[in-house]
């Protein structure tokens, strides 16, 4: 017969934080001071941090991999500025658990899909790129389709659908419900107020938001945007400074069903 400890951890929610765009220097410093905390807090099972503007605000790179790594993440989302810092197009061999859109055409590095065990549970992770407004990617929601008939559809499926258009990602909501424990958006660096468990059972937000400057225009200098929407000229965008804005998800999923039983908002502000 189960022990009485291990009943217990089959009635415990599996818990994933899961933390928005990390912006720049400040966004990385931020983390580090908010995520341990939150982490002793929270006590997630697993920890999914999205660095692809991790690095100077555009990219991200092997260094600020490791530092997302030791603030508290256990694996890295990107997406479409994953190579916006043109040496982690070969680094991205050489650091573990960090993902680029799994809808790259062939021949992309680095993987697009992982699973790995936390806490006794295997966890699938797809990272996906939506098409509307970004570059023409390959077919994302086929391509989720495929990660799952590729890795067998484990329990707990966890998706980060990187993507401009807000009908986009509420469309692979729709397509994942069901299937996956939770499709959660980014992109905007705009935290949406749409967090839900939809009908299947599958944890939904448009997007989760930013770990970046709050007085800024999505995390660069609010001047420097100002001057290309005011005279449609060139100017060269930088990480705004000041106070942080922290925003997250903690999703809880039933080790049983592997369907989500709630998603809540995690937001902090670091000064």
């Amino acid at each position: 017969m189960p022990s009485h400890n291990a009943s217990q951890k089959d009635a415990e929610d599996f818990r994933i934080l899961f933390v928005a765009d990390v912006v720049g220097r400040p966004g990385r410093v931020a983390l580090s001071a908010i995520l341990p905390q939150l982490k002793d807090e929270l006590q997630p099972h697993l920890t999914i941090v999205n660095g692809e503007n991790s690095a100077g605000g555009f990219g991200i790179t092997a260094a600020t991999t490791e530092e997302l790594r030791a603030s508290g993440a256990d694996l890295v989302t990107t997406g479409n500025h994953v190579w916006d810092q043109k040496q982690f197009v070969t680094e991205i061999a050489e650091v573990e658990r960090v993902l680029r859109p799994y809808n790259f055409p062939p021949g992309a590095p680095g993987i697009g899909a992982l699973v790995l065990q936390a806490d006794g549970e295997d966890v699938l992770v797809m990272n996906l790129q939506g098409r509307v407004f970004l570059p023409d990617l390959d077919d994302p929601f086929r391509a989720a389709d495929e990660v799952l008939a590729t890795f067998g559809e484990p329990k707990i499926v966890f998706c980060d659908m990187h993507a401009e258009a807000t009908s986009e990602k509420t469309a692979m909501g729709w397509h994942l419900d069901g299937r996956v424990s939770a499709v959660v958006g980014t992109h905007t660096h705009i935290p949406t107020a749409d967090a839900r468990v939809l009908p299947g059972g599958t944890a939904y937000v448009t997007d989760v938001g930013m770990v970046g400057p709050r007085d800024s225009v999505i995390g660069v200098q609010k001047e420097a945007a100002l001057r290309r929407f005011l005279t449609g000229m060139p100017s060269r965008f930088e990480t705004a400074t000041g106070v942080v804005t922290f925003n997250s998800v903690l999703v809880r999923i039933s080790r049983h069903t592997g369907r989500a039983t709630s998603i809540q908002r995690i937001d902090r502000e670091h000064t």
